[in-house]
């Protein structure tokens, strides 16, 4: 202690404060941990790397404006959702409490359908996945598997979702989570696919859709979603860059409802870190964006421009 106020006696004020900074970066640098790779590669598509550090696994596509986690594993608890969005998805399940028929656009670490098959392990997932690399990684690295009830399509989610439509197909519980951080596919956020989406749903089925909060293509997207749904709910969280859009053919369920799903979801969801007891209340259907905005169709779908 007699050093330390000798030390403070003999050095200016100027000096003293340039010390003390120094001292602080030191600290910050020394907490630091390196993420170790455990592997990356180059596939059809796009950079693809996977990462671990302190006990979290991501999976991270290298993006023209910086590395974006697609999705990342708590070692420690597998089960656990790390992202807001994630969680968030799974409000679905308070419109649609019991799917038998799941369709998920975008795989991938394969989190979502791991949970889902666990939760409803009769119900059959599908999964639409353009990026065979992608698949191969999820189950590689991020414990994805498939089974009978567990099976993935590369292909593009368009041409998938038009075949089915043009067969007959039909899910209860869509989602769609196709988009990163980099690029958004502009044909996946027409109201002509959208359309192309509401023929694949059930009467009774739910349509959940993981895209942005901010950027001007807010309101460009909630237009295009009304035009084809009408109301939609839409799910935002503190501390989250991302809202999930939940959609129906038939009038939206009830606040009573909702509240009233969430109550057998409680304790099931728990091991996943969502608390669904805190969705209804944050599902609003009153318009936040400007309604004079054009609806986006297959001649006009700047999203790429607009996401920025």
């Amino acid at each position: 202690m007699k050093t330390e106020k000798t030390l403070h006696r003999n050095i200016n004020p100027w000096r003293q404060g340039l010390l003390f900074s120094l001292l602080a970066l030191a600290s910050l640098f020394t907490g630091l941990v390196t993420a170790e790779t455990l592997h990356e590669e180059r596939s059809v598509y796009r950079n693809i790397f996977v990462t671990e550090v302190d006990g979290r696994r991501c999976l991270l596509f290298n993006a023209v404006r910086g590395e974006r986690n697609q999705t990342c594993m708590n070692m420690r608890n597998p089960k656990e959702f790390v992202f807001h969005y994630a969680r968030m998805t799974m409000a679905g399940l308070l419109v649609n409490p019991d799917p038998k028929n799941i369709l998920i656009a975008g795989l991938g670490g394969g989190t979502l359908p791991s949970a889902l098959h666990e939760l409803y392990p009769n119900a059959k997932i599908e999964i639409i996945e353009i990026d065979q690399a992608v698949v191969n990684v999820a189950k590689n690295f991020f414990n994805f598997q498939e089974s009978a009830n567990v099976e993935t399509h590369v292909v593009d989610a368009r041409v998938f979702i038009k075949r089915a439509g043009l067969t007959g197909r039909k899910f209860d519980f869509i989602v769609l989570d196709a988009f990163t951080g980099e690029y958004i596919p502009e044909h996946m956020l027409t109201q002509e696919f959208l359309e192309e989406v509401k023929q694949v749903l059930t009467p009774d089925g739910v349509l959940i859709s993981n895209t942005f909060s901010t950027s001007q293509l807010y309101a460009h997207e909630s237009e295009t979603y009304r035009a084809v749904f009408g109301d939609f709910f839409n799910l935002k969280m503190s501390g989250s860059g991302n809202r999930v859009i939940i959609a129906q053919q038939k009038e939206l369920p009830s606040l009573g409802t909702l509240k009233a799903n969430a109550q057998p979801l409680h304790e099931t969801l728990k091991p996943y870190g969502v608390e669904i007891l805190e969705f209804p209340g944050r599902m609003g259907t009153r318009p936040d964006w400007d309604q004079t905005k054009r609806v986006l169709t297959d001649q006009f779908s700047p999203a790429n421009l607009l996401g920025r």
